[in-house]
């Protein structure tokens, strides 16, 4: 018996089994029985409502939460639990699924909204999805999509507001006067406002105070690997910014602690290049959650740079234990291997360096001519950008910045541009030392923009597609 005794009672049978309901409960929560007793058939009027070609557990299930509005929802009875409530209409249950779905339900509940057709259900299962994307990666009935779905998850992930983020360690103006509250955390650029806004999001406590760690986005996800403290070694462990759920978390560690290294995303995983004394390589692979050795940097480098250049990375610069490293060097993911590319007349440290399609920008460090016969000046300390296309070969100095420093700099790809800015910026910084400004790729020119984000130190600069709730 599912209702109390003064209510009318309508009996509901199928197979061999009968369940007493309250009527006006059927008609509340089931547009099904509704739309039976409000229709004058026959069978409205009939003492025994029969039902056929359900689940037994279905209905009970269902029934339950007709009489109670309460039902546990379980993985292995959640195909009975949903064909029952689809076809009974009992869309309260519906859309109690919408907060139910987790990992470990969200495929089949996403399958089971496809056949039934509840589109509810099915766009809140592709935004779990999408926002626990390397999450469902481990997951072998997610793996199992084909791989057009899985994609198209992916693409979700780069929907919102391409914006650029600052983190670091700020204290002070110019940022609004309750600001000092939060010791270190996230910032957003608005760039039509041309102001910095808090982003929801305080750093992990054990992110403070690192220094020399890696940096790089992955499909969306922001990724702060290894580094050192001031009072300690290097370290090892790896933190993931998750803007869709504004959330880190952190991630398998590296198997070698390392700092002042690179650390890149190329074709879907991770790589950590080379890093104080180290000329080791790891990758990481989100679907395994896993690092592991790949081949070795030919030699240990400091001072040096590297980016992701069409599916393969490049490293330049610094320096060797013995000697300057005058080698542009490639690795390939595919065969493993390092080679030498090519070898420059002109060598660099402490650069930054990103690329778009063919062209690697390189911003700022030092510069100096090897060979005396090539005309390229000793810029000590001024800030320029240089390209260099993989498929010619062709060296181009782009345009200076003299009023500026080409040292201790952050900077990332954002739309039509590179936005530049100093890493540490206190009271006593100078002003060459002082910059937040833009490089645009298609036409060589520079764009300064007044407000640097706040005082700090260790700051970085990043791009990141943000869901438009994070909008402060």
């Amino acid at each position: 018996t599912m209702s109390s005794p003064d209510e009318i009672t309508v009996m509901i049978s199928m197979e061999d089994k009968v369940y007493n309901v309250s009527k006006r409960k059927l008609i509340e929560r089931s547009d099904y029985f509704r739309a039976l007793f409000s229709s004058g058939m026959k069978e409205s009027e009939e003492e025994v409502v029969r039902l056929q070609g359900l689940s037994v557990h279905g209905l009970e299930l269902v029934l339950g939460f007709i009489s109670t509005s309460k039902v546990h929802i379980d993985n292995d009875s959640l195909e009975d639990l949903v064909e029952t409530a689809s076809f009974l209409q009992v869309t309260s249950i519906l859309q109690l699924l919408l907060s139910e779905i987790r990992l470990d339900n969200c495929v089949e509940l996403y399958r089971l909204s496809d056949v039934y057709g509840i589109r509810d259900l099915m766009n809140a299962c592709l935004k779990f999805m999408t926002c626990h994307y390397h999450q469902m990666l481990k997951r072998q009935e997610f793996r199992d999509f084909p791989s057009s779905f899985k994609q198209q998850i992916k693409d979700f992930r780069m929907k919102g507001n391409a914006t650029v983020v600052a983190i670091g360690d700020f204290f002070g103006t110019p940022l609004p006067i309750d600001y000092h509250k939060v010791p270190s955390s996230m910032l957003r650029y608005d760039e039509v406002e041309q102001k910095w806004e808090l982003l929801p999001s305080a750093l992990p406590p054990d992110l403070v105070n690192v220094r020399g760690y890696g940096c790089a986005v992955l499909d969306n996800y922001l990724f702060i690997v290894g580094g050192y403290r001031m009072t300690s070694q290097g370290i090892s462990t790896v933190h993931c910014y998750n803007p869709c759920g504004n959330e880190w978390t952190p991630v398998s560690p590296m198997n070698q602690k390392r700092f002042n290294f690179k650390l890149l995303a190329v074709a879907g995983k991770l790589y950590a290049v080379g890093g104080q004394s180290l000329s080791s390589v790891e990758c990481y692979n989100p679907e395994l959650d896993w690092w592991t050795f790949v081949a070795a940097l030919p030699d240990p480098l400091t001072e040096f740079s590297a980016c992701e250049c069409k599916g393969m990375i490049y490293v330049m610069g610094g320096y060797t234990a013995r000697d300057r490293n005058m080698n542009i060097l490639s690795y390939c993911p595919t065969s493993d291997c390092w080679t030498v590319f090519e070898s420059c007349g002109v060598h660099i440290r402490k650069q930054q360096m990103l690329s778009v399609e063919e062209t690697i920008y390189i911003v700022g460090g030092y510069i100096h001519e090897v060979e005396p016969n090539k005309k390229v000046r000793q810029m000590d300390d001024m800030l320029l950008v240089q390209s260099y296309n993989v498929t010619s070969r062709e060296w181009l100095y782009l345009k200076e910045n003299t009023a500026k420093s080409g040292l201790n700099l952050t900077c990332t790809l954002h739309n039509d541009g590179i936005y530049i800015m100093s890493k540490d910026i206190t009271l006593t910084t100078s002003l060459e030392h002082r910059m937040f400004l833009k490089y645009n790729i298609f036409d060589d020119t520079w764009e300064s923009f007044r407000r640097f984000p706040a005082y700090g130190q260790n700051m970085l600069l990043c791009s990141l597609y943000l869901p438009n709730m994070l909008k402060a």
